[in-house]
């Protein structure tokens, strides 16, 4: 019987003549023609004030910590349930990534930390969407607000997410999106910066230019260009972004597909999650409408996690846990601190466990990832 991989990319079957037609164009490094097709419909499909390709969402996280003006001594709010990218931007600003705990059934930020967090040092919020699940934006924006802090959501893994019917990214100052390989919509590595705050649109093209005016240049702006501030080479190549304009138009596709997988694990688990203590994702609401990214699970302890890993890999079928938290890390130990403790994220990341999930992904595949889940905890005694 065929393995069931943990993730596979989504190919749209155009991808091949888009980064020919790219290499027949002559033109390969980036802000070219693709490079702005791919930013035009993220900029009609998100309704942001700009968006920025950059070659990863990483760049994208850099860039808007360069964009806020963090700066040694600064804090940010962040949860520490994230990939490390998230509190790199901070860190490599020489500033403090100040880590929260999370809440269990989404993995996203527990808002209710967030004011207890805030120092005369603190800088930013950095929400991040687990799954593909926004969290509570309004109360986010609302103590941000309060305080006079800048929002930066860590949207990696929410393209073609909603929050209050408006897509995911779009409720803070600027906010990032990944196409890495495991994401949903895919360009190998790449990323992007959205900019919904208007007043940072023009100092993010001389950032992700290196620091020159370039792209005042490109547009018969200015004579000539020249370094005129901070900034690094932040740009995708045309190739990458030809591959990227085959899948963006593909989002909703893959969005409705993964969907359907993600409701169909949950409907098919509903039952276990009662006889074997597991904790299952919160269902789908109207304020907050998931891409379908990730379908995880909470075993009942910590100890089933190994066995359970390695049973579903005997039936044939990849499952993963996922981060281990930045505050437990040596980097974050390092770089960070989390005055008040994460207990739920410590609890919870030793007992988060991934099922498979990708767009094609069959019936008969994902009925037997349920068929295999449903033996393998009896068998381990779940």
């Amino acid at each position: 019987m065929a393995e069931i991989p943990f993730t596979r990319p989504h190919l749209t079957g155009g991808e091949l003549a888009s980064i020919a037609e790219a290499i027949d164009g002559r033109r390969l490094g980036g802000a070219g023609r693709f490079t702005q097709t791919c930013e035009s419909w993220l900029e009609r499909r998100l309704g942001c004030a700009r968006v920025s390709l950059t070659h990863s969402c990483t760049a994208a996280l850099e860039m808007a910590a360069l964009l806020i003006g963090i700066e040694p001594g600064d804090e940010v709010i962040m949860p520490s349930y994230t990939f490390s990218s998230t509190a790199n931007a901070v860190v490599l600003r020489g500033a403090t990534p100040v880590f929260a705990d999370c809440v269990s059934d989404t993995m996203n930020i527990d808002v209710d930390d967030i004011e207890a967090l805030i120092t005369p040092a603190t800088k930013a919020i950095m929400p991040v969407h687990y799954a593909g699940r926004p969290p509570d934006m309004d109360r986010i924006n609302a103590i941000a607000d309060a305080h006079g802090l800048i929002v930066i959501e860590d949207a990696a893994q929410s393209l073609g997410s909603t929050y209050k019917g408006a897509p995911a990214g779009t409720h803070s100052h600027l906010a990032a999106i990944s196409f890495h390989e495991t994401k949903n919509v895919v360009s190998g590595e790449g990323g992007a910066l959205i900019i919904s705050d208007p007043c940072y649109v023009e100092r993010a093209a001389i950032l992700r230019e290196k620091g020159t005016n370039r792209a005042a240049f490109m547009d018969g702006l200015v004579d000539k260009y020249t370094w005129v501030d901070v900034g690094s080479s932040y740009l995708p190549s045309e190739l990458v972004a030809a591959f990227l304009a085959q899948q963006l138009e593909a989002t909703d596709s893959i969005t409705k597909d993964r969907l359907r997988l993600w409701r169909a694990y949950r409907d098919a688990l509903g039952e276990a999650a009662d006889t074997h203590g597991l904790i299952l994702p919160a269902r789908i609401d109207a304020d907050a409408v998931p891409n379908g990214h990730i379908f995880h699970v909470l075993l009942a302890n910590a100890d089933q996690r190994a066995p359970f890993l390695n049973r579903m890999k005997e039936h044939g079928i990849q499952c993963s846990f996922h981060y281990v938290p930045l505050h437990t890390a040596p980097a974050g130990k390092r770089f960070g601190r989390a005055p008040l403790g994460c207990p739920t994220t410590e609890d919870a990341a030793a007992r988060l466990v991934r099922l498979p999930l990708f767009a094609g992904m069959g019936e008969a595949e994902s009925g037997r990832v349920v068929e295999a889940t449903l033996e393998t905890l009896k068998e381990i005694g779940a």
